[in-house]
């Protein structure tokens, strides 16, 4: 199916095709804002809606995750098949709004239920981002493209952390603020609608600018359980590549909802200040980690390795795995920061690979349904359980919220080897359904 808005192929308009990962870049680095601001009001909203650990972290996990990677799988169907630029207007605005709307909660579940309206706007960027960037750049070139566009997620999440220590203190100690039609707001409330209603904006300028690129291979009409044949024969490739990244992703999105606290309990960091060096690190380190890792495996891909991307993330599995260890157990307050800042260097490098990875094996009128099946599997196994099996040990097994220590280094030290090992068993795998992509790629007539 094609668009009557549809664009020339990438090597035409490079120009245009890096503009277009310059929005999409701007509408993910929303979109970690949106989520990552929860880390730094927990005591507010505890305090004000009177929770536990355990009820905030699925504030910042499950109520996202589960109808984020749910919905993903529709919306990924329709962004192979239909106009993903629409998709992504839509979803922007979407998340956008619910952002906003938490503001304005004034019980636990109805701030639980508007956290699933942000999954269920956010759920339509990354899979038909994906699809989109696969079309707009040739092989060699996509594992920068893509890390470019990850740089959403340090960015967003730096963006978060830093702004946010600077408006801790007032959103703890603060007045709360009249306001016309909404009525009494506590200062924690007022950071969700200064966070959520630009990205109405951003909405609006996808809209206007950005154009749906033509498909890179056949368009001819779907084969019943197509997609179900691509994911049989290519299973074991697929599974290492899914299960792998999961854990990795329960390391990095738990030990990020949880550092700023951790700094906090621990080495008694004033959560501002913990929030300004977590957040500078996740924003500069990272995005050179990610930078680095599409880099690499664009690198390894050229010199022949089929297996590079999964390559890269192995690699960040294990070297991340003592980094963080050290980090949670360090004897002071400077060498757990020292530890930090190297982390989310390492920690990153998988940012360009494991999306790019996806669309290496995958033909065009695929690659949103595979690309919403990984976000399925990784935010639910990594986004749903990570913070939540943080707090889940902080609070049943030590039961002491000086204890979160402890646990970041016990969720690290039990997932990250897994996941060396699952990636490892899957590289020759892997490699074989890049090969078998590339040839598919040769036969056929680009639309």
């Amino acid at each position: 199916m094609t668009s009557s808005s549809q664009s020339p192929l990438p090597g035409q308009k490079l120009g245009y095709a890096w503009y277009v990962v310059a929005l999409l870049l701007l509408a993910y680095t929303l979109s970690f804002i949106d989520r990552m601001i929860l880390s730094l009001l927990v005591g507010p909203i505890r305090h004000d809606l009177g929770i536990s650990d355990t009820q905030m972290s699925l504030l910042m996990g499950l109520a996202f995750a589960i109808f984020y990677s749910v919905l993903g799988l529709p919306i990924g169907l329709a962004a192979d098949r239909m106009n993903r630029r629409n998709l992504i207007v839509a979803g922007v605005a979407i998340w956008s709004l619910m952002t906003a709307l938490c503001g304005l909660a004034r019980s636990y579940i109805v701030l639980f239920l508007f956290r699933i309206g942000v999954g269920v706007g956010e759920a339509a960027l990354s899979p038909a981002s994906y699809s989109l960037l696969g079309d707009y750049f040739p092989r060699e070139k996509l594992g920068r493209a893509i890390a470019v566009y990850s740089l959403g997620v340090p960015i967003g999440s730096g963006i978060a952390l830093v702004l946010g220590s600077f408006v801790v203190q007032l959103v703890t100690q603060g007045p709360a603020v009249m306001l016309p039609l909404l009525g009494q707001m506590e200062p924690w409330r007022l950071v969700f609608l200064i966070v959520g209603l630009p990205g109405l904006l951003v909405a609006l300028l996808f809209y206007l600018t950005m154009r749906e690129p033509a498909r890179t291979a056949r368009t001819t009409a779907p084969v019943p359980g197509e997609f179900l044949t691509f994911l049989k024969l290519n299973r074991v490739g697929i599974i290492s590549h899914f299960l792998g990244m999961s854990l990795v992703a329960m390391v990095m999105y738990g030990a990020t909802a949880w550092i700023p606290q951790f700094l906090h309990r621990t080495y008694g960091m004033p959560v501002a200040s913990a929030g300004l060096w977590f957040g500078a690190a996740t924003a500069v380190c990272g995005s050179c980690g990610i930078l680095s890792g599409g880099w690499l495996a664009d690198w390894l891909y050229r010199r022949g390795h089929r297996d590079g991307h999964l390559r890269v993330i192995r690699i960040n599995a294990i070297i991340l795995t003592p980094l963080f260890i050290f980090m949670a157990l360090a004897p002071s307050l400077n060498l757990s920061l020292a530890a930090m800042v190297i982390s989310m260097l390492v920690g990153t490098l998988h940012g360009g690979a494991a999306g790019s990875a996806l669309q290496l094996i995958a033909p065009s009128h695929l690659r949103a349904r595979l690309a919403a099946l990984y976000f399925l599997v990784v935010t639910l196994l990594g986004l749903g359980i990570g913070p939540t099996a943080i707090a889940l040990i902080t609070d049943r097994v030590f039961g002491d919220d000086n204890a979160l220590r402890y646990s970041i280094a016990i969720v690290t030290g039990v997932a990250l080897p897994m996941s060396a090992i699952i990636l490892s068993f899957g590289l020759r795998s892997f490699a074989q359904s890049v090969e078998r992509a590339e040839i598919s790629l040769a036969d056929s007539p680009v639309t």
